[in-house]
């Protein structure tokens, strides 16, 4: 009998077609090759959260172009690679529901098994949907239904309170088609005007993509006009900055943290937008070091210790974070909050 060592194994062995997804932080594809050598322990897992790797993996067969969905939740060890057992204990659990057969339907004690699969999880429904969204486009497959009242919305200039009729699953596709045909062009002529109803989950779903630079300036635009509101409630600066995210490597979104770290204060939501999502901005030592004494500044010890522990747990920031500990030139406040931190072990 054949071992499986390994989920892509498993996948392999079952002559299935599959895609990975990261569903952590953001919701982005993970290649086969990147997986294959974090199931080997050979690298860590790249964008850890709360200890686990959220994976997504969808698959089919040829005969059946319709994917099966998996959703799994495996902890990682200290190092932030794979907990090996807990992968192995996965995999059995679906072998002695599947067999080798990934693809048949469960009869009823095989449900019950998969059920009761303590490695699946339930992700917030906004992830779903740009989930979904993304497999379609991965697979080429048609949008939903609500992908064409959402353009219709964005192209209709005097129906901007008018957004009872937009769907979730339709800004979600539309965000995973932002490079298709004009998709970009019209989000730009239409985003000083939306209002927040559909701007917070549209930035929820811009978070998962790469955009071009018309787009990334309109919402820098956006993002230090909001930045002058002088509403105390104002969620626009932290759901703008998470729309950029996934371009947080790009220059102009590194200048524009590296300009909005030299103000003299910035809000805890701000900065823990920055350390959640836009962490590729803080890979060098004199960013990350005015983040953190942005971070001692609001003076929340618990705050602090969770944003520290996060960084340091993220492969990309981790030697940075090491640095920023030992730098000579870091406050006396950041050196005893991380003294402090360290202390609490």
């Amino acid at each position: 009998m054949t071992t499986i060592d390994t989920i892509s194994h498993l996948l392999q062995l079952s002559d299935s077609q599959y895609r990975l997804f990261d569903m952590g932080r953001k919701v982005e594809k993970i290649s086969k090759e990147l997986f294959e050598k974090v199931e080997l322990n050979q690298i860590p897992y790249p964008t850890p959260s709360q200890g686990h790797a959220f994976i997504a993996i969808a698959f089919w067969q040829k005969k059946s172009p319709e994917p099966y969905l998996w959703l799994v939740k495996l902890p990682l060890d200290e190092r932030r690679l794979l907990n090996q057992g807990a992968r192995n204990h996965f995999i059995a659990i679906i072998v002695e529901a599947l067999g080798s057969d990934l693809t048949k339907d469960p009869t009823e004690q095989q449900e019950e098994l998969l059920k009761n699969n303590p490695y699946l999880f339930t992700p917030a429904q906004y992830k779903l949907a740009s989930l979904n969204s993304k497999i379609k486009v991965e697979l080429k497959q048609t949008a939903s239904e609500y992908l064409s009242p959402f353009i219709e919305y964005l192209t209709t200039k005097s129906n901007w309170q008018n957004w009872q009729g937009v769907g979730v699953q339709g800004i979600t596709d539309f965000a995973a088609r932002i490079s298709h045909k004009n998709h970009s062009d019209i989000l730009v002529r239409a985003l000083p005007y939306l209002p927040e109803e559909v701007l917070f989950p549209l930035c929820g779903a811009l978070e998962n993509e790469t955009f071009d630079l018309s787009l990334i300036e309109a919402l820098i635009i956006q993002f230090k006009a909001s930045l002058q509101s002088s509403n105390k409630n104002n969620q626009f600066p932290q759901h703008l900055l998470r729309a950029l995210s996934a371009n947080s490597g790009h220059i102009r979104v590194k200048t524009l943290i590296t300009e909005l770290l030299q103000q003299d204060t910035i809000s805890a939501e701000l900065l823990i937008t920055l350390s959640g999502r836009c962490w590729l901005s803080l890979s060098d030592t004199e960013t990350l070091m005015a983040f953190f004494e942005h971070l001692v500044l609001i003076k929340d010890t618990p705050l602090f210790n969770s944003i520290f522990k996060d960084l340091v747990a993220i492969p990309a920031t981790r030697p940075i974070v090491f640095q920023c500990m030992r730098a000579e030139s870091r406050s006396n406040e950041l050196a005893q909050a991380i003294g402090n931190l360290f202390n609490q072990v």
